[in-house]
């Protein structure tokens, strides 16, 4: 058994690293770059944004050229590696990465969406904590009061814990132009919502509790991992998580038959069967005839006799908490509020 390392508690003045190993910023949305950007210097940090990080397109750059990056932004004086967002095409990094010196001092590695896709091995292979939440375009949104910012987590020291409530409404509306969205969290989030256990009912009295080590992140991208080194999470298991893991999981766009496709191919890899829960985000992804977003997790997760916890806050439909890969976790659903407690605990 090894421990899990957690990188050093994210303190002001400290530099944070904007690499795009997925997708950079296309020239119309550079103003909402700055003003993430701004953001954090307000709080105190210093911001390096990296060269590729503000070029639109598919990809920013070759795969070798974003490689060489993401690992110089590991190895440099950053204490924080921060994408602009997610993307499409993450996946093609990971077999030339030198994931030894991304450990060696351990960053918090900050994002989700595509970049769960190397959040999730940098967990897995070396055992360094990962940061599953805001991206920095993200950055300039309220949250709810019961969350807790990114770089609030990434200030916390091995030893220490946070605790964060289910949050009691969500984004329903189609996002419009940035320029004219609220950034506060009462027009933000408009519509109710709430976990529940799956297999309940909408508002009836459930108690479901587990507690083991997180791992997860987005389904389209992560579940393309299971097989290989990279997304061993059967190994990870027996390595680092003796208390047993929760997989978390959200749906980016896929439709429902996909999704249900994707999940038995992460029951067959072996991803539940260390498992002592599993949490699914909330998603807008489409339903197909004859099977919803919610049937499809019925269906993969509900005959495997551990707790799955449905419309949690995760994923492509605000708001999101931050979820750190590798921390041993409780959550708790009582009559419809749910609370979840990270340990950042070896």
């Amino acid at each position: 058994m090894t421990n899990v390392r957690y990188p050093r508690a994210l303190a002001a003045h400290d530099l944070i690293t904007v690499p795009a190993p997925s997708m950079g910023v296309p020239a119309d949305l550079h103003a909402r770059l700055d003003r993430a950007v701004n953001d954090l210097e307000e709080r105190g940090f210093t911001v390096d944004v990296g060269q590729y990080a503000r070029r639109g397109g598919l990809v920013p750059a070759p795969a070798a050229e974003r490689r060489v990056e993401l690992l110089a932004a590991f190895v440099g004086p950053a204490r924080a590696v921060l994408p602009p967002w997610g993307g499409e095409l993450a996946i093609e990094l990971l077999e030339q990465l030198d994931w030894s010196a991304m450990a060696a001092d351990p960053k918090w590695f900050v994002g989700w969406s595509d970049i769960s896709t190397l959040l999730m091995p940098l967990t897995i292979v070396t055992g360094v904590a990962t940061l599953h939440g805001a991206n920095l375009m993200d950055e300039q949104w309220e949250l709810p009061t019961e969350f807790r910012r990114w770089s609030e987590v990434a200030a916390l020291s091995e030893g220490e814990s946070f605790a964060q409530f289910a949050a009691p409404r969500r984004r329903s509306r189609p996002w419009g132009a940035w320029a004219d969205e609220p950034l506060n969290r009462d027009a933000a989030y408009e519509t109710t919502t709430g976990w529940r256990a799956l297999g309940s009912d909408a508002g009836s009295e459930t108690t479901v509790s587990m507690r083991g080590r997180l791992i997860g992140g987005c389904l389209e991208t992560v579940s393309l991992l299971a097989g290989s080194r990279f997304g061993d999470v059967p190994g990870f298991a027996r390595r680092h998580a003796p208390e047993g893991v929760i997989v978390y999981l959200e749906v980016a766009e896929a439709d429902a038959s996909t999704a249900l496709r994707l999940l038995w191919s992460l029951r067959l890899a072996g991803w539940f069967s260390h498992a002592t829960g599993i949490l699914i985000g909330r998603t807008e992804a489409p339903d197909v005839d004859g099977l919803s977003q919610l049937e499809a997790v019925e269906s993969a997760l509900g005959g495997l006799g551990i707790p799955v916890i449905v419309d949690f806050d995760l994923g492509h439909q605000p708001p999101q908490m931050p979820l750190v890969n590798g921390a041993l976790a409780e959550v708790e659903l009582t009559d419809g509020r749910g609370r979840i407690t990270q340990y950042f605990v070896p």
